[in-house]
């Protein structure tokens, strides 16, 4: 009897595990790492970004997101839209092209690959033949034409990927009708450009590396026009009339040329380098577009005078008198235009350029042309990312006012949508508002709206006019001196430099409830802000807190403390720093927590922890925690390279000590073994295997004062019926101290000092660095946060029955009795996994079944990128999923846990990945994409039916049921029309795939 109700126990237990829990990665926020392509469906309002790393991005509105990637591991070289369809076309580095469909699934799309071709030229022909270079989506919605580098052009019938061999323009074909006049027939090099007529969809111009354009008629199969350019061709623009066409070339020319009537060879009509007669560099992309009413718009990318300004990244933008050189701090990749109408054949209203670091939109029918903001794809990494912070639920009010700080902030951004409106947000609203910190290299805080899919800026907070530093706030923003030229204009927001390394941001704790706010900085400086709505002026006051105490032997040797200004400074509406602590030696600060309700603050560094009164604005305590041996701790991070290079040394020495010692004692036999049992050794440190024993760490080892986690609690210290403010701090070698607070009464709180009294210190058996502090009320519960029950958003902690420590280090999770501070439970999570804790978060899991019911539990990362969820106050573990790389180093390092479950990490230096623990709380994209009614008004003759085009699409062998649904979806009625037959009398083995 007692096994079956230990069955149902387990069974029901598991049951309400996967109402509790469940583990995905929902979405990526950020901008996309190292971005090689870039494509736009005017009809579907899509953007669509490829990488290096072999991933396809989809945007439209501010929600509507997709990703895939290809199996391979190349990079996306282009990216071309089928015209007014959902498909998309990519073509890899390694010359295969991939079919792309958004096909409907339970009421949303879904981004899925339907097809891979890569050419195959005749036996024994060179690669050069069949490497592509230029891909054409002709209008006709069912070709693809595939110029390569041998020169040939290639027919290709989609979605089937079936050649068209009839059809391809071979080089003889091309060559054979070019004028003898045109160098004698010269190599004409390869397809540089493929474009189809605007008029006309029959004719296709074929732009040629040297620089001869030839005007292909596909129904007749043969040139009607040649345009015998000389210079290298770098790109080609059929102007929309059809009359003519813009070439741009490697020597930062442009010519046009009239290619209506029935000349065979057109004539150069102007010929212009907009940049001067001094050598140029290559302008690598011309678009030129009509206006309804008045000149043109034209778009040149590059061109720059290649001594003066080589360095450059431009583009160009004429029109009219306006004259305007776009400058960006990195490279471009790729730019298009956005028109008006419902046709999108209307004037140009906004320039989408993608550079390698950010995605930059132009306004072009506001004057001055400003940038509209972007409500995605943010480059998160303006300034390197160095530290983050997650707030869940923030209160209406303070999120109103950060909102409107950041407005303010905002002025110079148009007023315009975002342009980019393709797909419906099927997403629910946010169930709360969230807020995502980030501190960066250079001093700054950026706040993000983390409620839904799109991370969006709200705010941004600079820590760099506190101190003397040689940076000026409106560099970026100088548009350069009247009458320059060429006209630079500055534009987009990457600036990976920083004016002085030591502004960087290491720690950041907002309270929600009181709007007070604390960021830790590279060279030990802890600000205190407050969130005020008017602009003020005020001095900023530092307060030093020498953690070394005046020990002797201890010389600090990295870099100095920042200077703060001495004369008043002007902050604008927004957080405003009010109180300053720096400390001595100015190291970089390892923990810190603020308490609004006792108006304290704690920070951590490699030497020790103080305890400050914001209020009072001075020090309640300052405890050193160096070891003698921490002479590591002394040199500071621009000595971390010799540091390493240090203990590795000390490490060989232990080797070789070792080694001397066993010869001695030992015959050669001996030393043999201990040799073999020394790398035995190391290649498990290396590898971190399973069933790892836990074994305890030398109290010579280094950095172990350094402070890893503080903790505030009102619990029992002393004894079992008084309950104290308490401070914990917990370090690198295992030590856990404990103060208890006397704070005076509310009335006399800003004349009566606050104290701070030794009250407990505990050691861990093994000295594993402490990770985090965590104290339990009577029901096993976590305490609230400050003013969290003040605010009627938690339930005052039980003080009646005792409560519980729990103590969290790198290799174990141990629960102590307080106040006698006596060994309860404990969870062992190295002896589990040879895992070591990484970082960890308190969680709450509600069950997707009832509102009623939710757990607390702690969400733990560990160094092997796994992902717990270890249960309160029990301390046992309930789910383990694989999520980081454990290669991935910088990601395990950067993730941080938010209160409901979910969790951010940074797959690149400018990307979030989001994922969720919990199967109640998670935020992913939900689109939908329809394609518009509207269809191509003209076509071409008939091609050949496809015979194979419904099995062509598939990559893999399907059912019978997938293949017909297939077919439903893309209307495969030709197939039945010549074969006769239905899809599934299909034999499936015979299904070809493509590679």
């Amino acid at each position: 009897m007692k096994r079956f109700r230990r069955h149902g126990q387990e069974s029901q237990r598991e049951r309400i595990k996967q109402e509790l829990y469940g583990f995905n990665k929902t979405v990526e926020h950020g901008f996309p790492h190292q971005p090689s392509a870039l494509g736009f469906s005017p009809s579907l309002q899509l953007l669509a970004i490829g990488t290096r790393s072999g991933a396809i991005k989809l945007y439209g509105g501010p929600g509507v997101e997709f990703m895939g990637l290809h199996d391979e591991n190349a990079a996306v070289t282009q990216v071309h839209f089928l015209p007014h369809q959902v498909e998309l076309v990519t073509l890899l580095d390694d010359n295969s092209l991939h079919m792309w469909t958004l096909r409907a699934h339970h009421g949303v799309s879904e981004l899925l690959e339907i097809g891979r071709f890569t050419l195959t030229g005749p036996p024994g022909a060179p690669p050069s033949v069949t490497r592509v270079t230029a891909v054409l989506a002709h209008s006709s919605g069912d070709l693809l034409l595939l110029g390569t580098e041998g020169g040939h052009v290639f027919v290709v019938k989609v979605p089937g990927f079936r050649e068209l061999e009839e059809r391809n323009i071979s080089l003889e074909k091309v060559t054979n009708g070019v004028p003898e006049e045109y160098g004698g027939r010269r190599s004409l090099e390869h397809v540089e450009s493929l474009q189809e007529n605007p008029v006309n969809p029959l004719q296709v111009l074929i732009g040629y590396g040297r620089g001869l354009m030839v005007i292909w008629d596909l129904d007749s199969q043969s040139a009607v026009k040649h345009i015998p350019a000389t210079q290298q061709l770098e790109s080609v623009w059929w102007m929309e009339d059809g009359g003519h066409v813009l070439s741009s070339h490697s020597d930062g020319s442009y010519c046009r040329w009239k290619v209506a009537g029935d000349d065979p060879q057109s004539e150069q009509e102007k010929s212009e380098v907009p940049y001067g007669h001094f050598p140029c560099k290559a302008i690598s992309k011309i678009i030129q577009l009509p206006t309804e009413q008045g000149p043109p718009f034209l778009f040149l990318s590059g061109g720059m005078p290649r001594a003066s300004y080589g360095d450059r990244h431009c583009i160009s933008v004429i029109h009219s008198k306006t004259h305007v050189a776009l400058d960006f701090t990195s490279r471009i990749i790729d730019f298009f235009v956005i028109r008006d109408g419902p046709d999108h054949t209307g004037d140009p209203s906004a320039l989408v350029v993608l550079v390698e670091e950010e995605l930059v939109v132009i306004d072009l029918q506001t004057e001055g042309w400003p940038v509209i903001q972007t409500p995605y794809l943010v480059p998160l990494h303006c300034s390197a990312i160095t530290c983050s912070h997650h707030v869940s639920a923030i209160p209406l009010k303070l999120w109103e006012r950060v909102l409107s700080a950041g407005a303010l902030q905002n002025t110079h951004y148009s007023k315009k949508p975002w342009p980019m409106t393709g797909g419906q947000n099927l997403a629910p609203d946010p169930p709360q508002r969230d807020l995502l910190l980030t501190g960066h290299e250079d001093g700054t805080v950026r706040f993000w709206d983390a409620s839904g899919v799109c991370l969006y800026p709200m705010y941004k907070l600079s820590t760099a006019g506190v101190f003397l530093t040689d940076s000026d706030p409106n560099d970026n923003l100088n548009q350069g001196t009247e009458g320059e030229w060429p006209p630079f204009r500055k534009v987009g927001c990457f600036d990976p430099y920083s004016d002085d390394p030591r502004l960087g941001i290491q720690k950041i704790h907002l309270c929600k409830y009181s709007g007070y706010l604390t960021v830790a900085g590279t060279a030990g400086q802890i600000l205190v802000l407050e969130l005020n709505d008017e602009a003020a002026e005020q001095t900023v006051e530092a307060t030093v807190a020498d953690l070394l105490q005046g020990q002797e032997g201890f010389r600090w040797k990295g870099h100095t403390r920042l200077e703060v200004r001495e004369e008043p400074v002007t902050f604008p509406p927004g957080f405003q720093p009010f109180a300053l602590v720096q400390c001595q030696p100015p190291a970089v600060v390892t923990a810190l927590t603020l308490h609004s309700e006792w108006k304290l603050v704690t920070f951590g560094t490699s030497h020790g922890f103080g305890l400050y009164d914001y209020q009072q604005k001075n020090n309640v305590l300052v405890r050193c925690t160096l070891n003698p041996s921490d002479q590591l701790a002394m040199e500071g991070p621009l000595s971390r390279v010799k540091s390493i290079k240090k203990s590795l040394r000390q490490s060989f020495r232990r080797i070789r000590r070792s080694r001397v010692s066993l010869r001695k004692h030992h015959v050669n036999n001996a030393a043999k073994q201990a040799n073999a049992r020394l790398e035995a050794e190391l290649a498990e440190m290396e590898l971190a295997p399973v069933q790892r024993k836990i074994e305890p760490r030398s109290p010579d080892d280094s950095f172990t004062g350094l402070v890893r986690t503080l903790y505030f609690a009102d619990t029992f210290l002393s004894d079992s019926s008084h309950n104290t403010p308490s401070l914990w701090a917990g370090t690198n070698g295992g030590s856990v101290f404990a103060y208890q607070l006397r704070l005076p009464p509310v009335e006399r709180r800003g004349e009566d000092p606050v104290t701070a009294h030794p009250a407990k210190e505990i050691q861990l058996m093994h000295r594993a660095p402490v990770v985090g502090i965590l104290v339990l009320d009577g029901h096993g519960s976590p305490l609230p946060e400050p003013l969290e029950v003040a605010h009627d958003l938690a339930r005052s902690p039980d003080m009646q029955g005792s409560h519980s420590l729990l103590v969290i280090s790198e290799e174990q999770f141990k629960v102590f009795t307080l106040p006698k501070v006596s060994a309860k439970m404990k969870l062992k999570l190295t002896a589990i996994d040879g895992s070591r804790v990484r970082r960890v978060g308190v969680a709450w899991f509600g069950s997707t079944r009832t509102d009623d019911y939710g757990e607390s539990g702690l969400t733990v990362l560990t160094n092997q990128g796994d992902l717990h969820v270890v249960s309160l106050p029990g301390v046992k573990l309930q789910v383990q999923y694989p999520c980081i790389r454990r290669e991935d180093v910088s990601g395990i390092a950067s993730c941080v846990f938010t209160k409901h479950g979910q969790g951010f990490y940074l797959i690149s230096p400018s990307e979030f990945e989001r994922f969720s623990l919990s199967a109640r709380c998670v935020v992913e994209p939900r689109s939908l994409v329809e394609v518009s009614s509207q269809t191509p008004s003209t076509t071409l003759p008939r091609a050949p039916p496809d015979g194979a085009s419904v099995e062509r699409r598939y990559t893999h062998k399907s059912s019978a049921r997938r293949v017909m649904e297939h077919a439903l979806l893309n209307d495969e009625s030709e197939y039945h029309r010549n074969h006769q037959t239905t899809l599934t009398e299909l034999n499936l083995n015979q299904l070809p795939t493509f590679v």
